[in-house]
């Protein structure tokens, strides 16, 4: 006998993936599945097993391609929303205690201990008295008692000018502290200061630079108000305060953000020099300044808001004790109070601040450099 050809395959009879006569199997079945209600096990003979397709790629599926996959840590991969930069903030204060609310309570309760041991050492020496409810004009008869008592107040003073110094370096360690957390990366109090080896004098050069060029347009702007009023007749005067107020405050503002707000997390986290940094800062910002002042300002307005609720408690304790304590004591626990009170706010005010500038500068770099891909791959998402 010679071998027939395969009969052709009957019209409509669809052809199944083992060839004629097998049908695909219905929609929700596995190839290789019995169809439903055939027998149980494989017929005689057997059937060809199907291997389980391996599974998707998660960074392919639509969650993973908008993003919602890549947050390895407190900071979502990708261009950030208001709300993901304040969920960031909170999160990387939660997890990261130590380096964020930890450096900035350490700071300035080092710095609030000089004015409070000042003015203990001279309460106790000098008998120095505080009554809160005599007549201001008459209350320093003693040249000695109003020494003492500038003295105290003066201490305070520095002690919130080191406090701000201090702060500083708070801020580049929150910016290596955000940085981390952006790739699932906690970071302790030591490895938070150990981070900022190396940049420490670049940092506060770039503090002074900032300030001083802060400082000098001030003064400018200070000393022309000075001679339009000693020379202008009075309608220039109005005149110029009419035109060049809100000018002069809209460029504090330019310079506030197209200046001053980025190069300190750029400083930390980029080879870069103090001058480079405020480079830098400079280009994250172009074409990104009302969002950024926005942003910026809101923060600005939140912090102080929450800081003044913070303090309010103790600072009220304080004026409510002086009134309630004897004269000797009145100067040692107003000015306890009101170092107390800068810790407590500080605590909350610094790192929030320092934690919403770092992730704004990550934002901007991601929006404009694709850093978001860079972050993948330093969090392995990537590879």
């Amino acid at each position: 006998m010679t071998d027939q050809p395969p009969s052709p395959t009957p019209p409509g009879e669809p052809t199944g993936p083992q060839g004629p006569g097998e049908s695909y199997p219905p929609p929700g079945a596995a190839w290789g599945a019995p169809p439903p209600g055939a027998p149980v096990g494989p017929p005689a003979g057997g059937y060809p097993s199907y291997q389980a397709p391996p599974p998707p790629d998660p960074r392919l599926t639509p969650a993973g391609m908008h993003g919602a996959a890549h947050k390895p840590g407190a900071v979502a991969l990708r261009p950030l929303t208001l709300g993901d930069i304040y969920d960031a903030a909170f999160r990387i204060i939660r997890f990261n205690p130590k380096a964020t609310v930890g450096s900035a309570v350490l700071v300035a309760a080092v710095a609030m201990m000089i004015p409070l041991l000042l003015t203990g050492v001279l309460t106790f020496t000098t008998g120095l008295t505080y009554d809160a409810t005599a007549d201001p004009a008459a209350d320093f008869t003693d040249t000695e008692d109003f020494a003492a008592f500038i003295a105290s107040f003066g201490a305070l003073a520095f002690g919130s000018v080191l406090q701000a110094i201090g702060l500083i370096f708070v801020t580049g360690m929150v910016a290596h502290v955000t940085a981390a957390a952006a790739i699932g990366k906690k970071l302790s109090l030591g490895q938070a200061w150990a981070a900022t080896r190396g940049k420490r004098l670049r940092l506060v050069g770039l503090s002074f630079l900032l300030g001083l060029m802060l400082t000098v347009a001030v003064t400018v702007y200070v000393v022309l108000w000075v001679v339009v009023v000693l020379t202008a007749p009075t309608v220039a005067v109005v005149a110029w305060g009419v035109v060049t107020v809100p000018a002069f405050v809209a460029a504090l503002w330019w310079f506030w953000i197209r200046v001053y707000y980025l190069p300190v997390p750029a400083l930390m986290l980029e080879d870069v020099g103090v001058t480079g940094a405020i480079g830098r800062g400079y280009r994250l910002t172009a074409k990104q300044f009302w969002r950024t002042f926005g942003i910026a300002l809101l923060t600005v307005v939140l912090v102080n808001i929450a800081g003044g609720i913070l303090s309010f408690p103790i600072s009220l304790v304080g004026q409510l004790g002086v009134l309630a304590v004897s004269a000797d004591n009145a100067l040692l626990l107003l000015v306890a109070s009101q170092a107390l009170a800068s810790v407590v706010s500080t605590a909350f005010v610094a790192p929030f601040s320092a934690a919403v500038a770092s992730l704004q500068y990550l934002d901007q770099r991601m929006r404009k450099e694709a850093y978001d891909v860079e972050l993948m791959r330093q969090a392995g998402v990537l590879r």
